[in-house]
Formats: structure tokens, C-alpha cells, sequence
């Protein structure tokens, strides 16, 4: 049986960077799957992407591209397109995903790799969440994540319907400037001193 997996890939401290990481975890929570499929995030792995090269048929990466096309474009990249795209590196771990599919690809068995990529609107600016024109495009970008997956024979089924700003606070609490509740016992602590 082959071995499938969709990797998120991204930095979620850098607005739209998070993207990749956002999108594999809304479809691992809003989708059940008939079929052999894993979905992880695979955060900055860089090198540790290899493991997945190396052991796996089919590696789907969701991640941000840096093209110079419009805003909110999103692109079905094959391992094979992606290593003649020399100026699509420019973040560390697109240089990072390249230079695995380089390496891996004079391996006699590697993985059938895609990207997904989405062309984001900042990925310079700190800070957790997407900017609007990454929201209103974020349901087609994860719908792109699920055709690719539907393409390598697996059904899937939408269970839930989590929006993405909830799925980032279950992940760490914070989303554009909206938190999860205060600190639990936040009230329970008192200022007293003891002399």
C-alpha cells in the first residue's frame, strides 16, 4: 500500500508565512479521509523534510511560493517544475524543500513530491494570522490541498467546519490580535506581600 502524507510548512510567527502550517491542520480537523493519508505540520523542518522524501510515495507540502504574480495565486507545483524554478527561493525553507528534492531526486526510489503554494502578501511582518487577502483565499487554497489528495485515489469527506482563526488559537491561543480567554485562575493569584 502507498504512503501518503500532506506536510504544512511555514513560520507562524511571520503573518502569511503560516499559511502551509494553517491549512494541514484545518483539513486535519474539518476532514476525515478513506485511505492511507498522513497530515502533520511540518512547521521549518528544512532537513527533516528528507525522512519524508525518502520514506514516502506521495509528499503534498502546503506552503507559501515566492512568484512574482498576483497576490492570493495559487500554484500546483510537481517536484520536477519546482527544481527549475530557480527564483522561487526565497525563503529558508523553500531553499530548504529545493535542496531535498535535489538531493533525493538522484535516489533511485523517492517520493512523488507537490507543492501547493499560495503567493502571500506579507511574510515579513511579526505576527500570528492572516492578512484579509490570505483569508478570503485560504478556503480555495485548502481546497486545492484536498483535490491533490482526492488525486492519489483517497476520498475525503468534510466532517467539521472550524474556521481557520479558531483552528490557530487551538494551536497557540492567539489569532490577529484575538485571544483564547484570560490566563485560567489568572484571578485566583493575589498581589499581597507578607511582611
Amino acid at each position: 500500500m502507498k504512503k501518503n502524507i500532506v506536510v504544512g510548512v511555514g513560520n507562524m510567527l511571520f503573518k502569511d508565512e503560516g499559511i502551509g502550517i494553517y491549512a494541514a491542520e484545518y483539513i486535519r480537523q474539518n476532514y476525515e479521509f478513506e485511505g492511507d493519508i498522513e497530515v502533520i505540520d511540518g512547521g521549518t523542518l528544512g532537513f527533516k523534510l528528507m525522512t519524508y522524501f525518502q520514506e514516502y510515495d506521495n509528499v503534498i507540502i502546503l506552503d507559501t511560493v515566492s512568484i512574482e504574480d498576483e497576490i492570493g495565486g495559487i500554484y500546483r507545483l510537481p517536484s520536477d517544475v519546482l527544481l527549475g524554478l530557480g527564483n522561487y527561493r526565497k525563503t529558508a525553507h523553500e531553499v530548504e524543500i529545493v535542496e531535498m528534492l535535489e538531493i533525493v531526486s538522484v535516489l533511485d526510489s523517492h517520493a512523488n513530491v507537490t507543492i501547493i503554494g499560495i503567493i502571500p502578501e506579507d511574510i515579513i511582518s511579526v505576527g500570528i494570522g492572516l492578512t484579509p487577502k490570505m483569508e478570503e483565499r485560504f478556503e480555495e487554497f485548502t481546497l486545492n490541498g484536498i483535490k491533490e489528495i482526492e488525486s492519489l485515489g483517497i476520498k475525503a469527506k468534510k466532517v467539521n467546519n472550524i474556521a481557520v482563526d479558531d483552528i490557530v488559537k487551538s494551536m497557540i491561543g492567539s489569532y490577529n490580535g484575538s485571544h483564547l480567554s484570560r490566563i485560567p485562575n489568572e484571578e485566583d493569584f493575589t498581589h499581597e506581600t507578607s511582611l
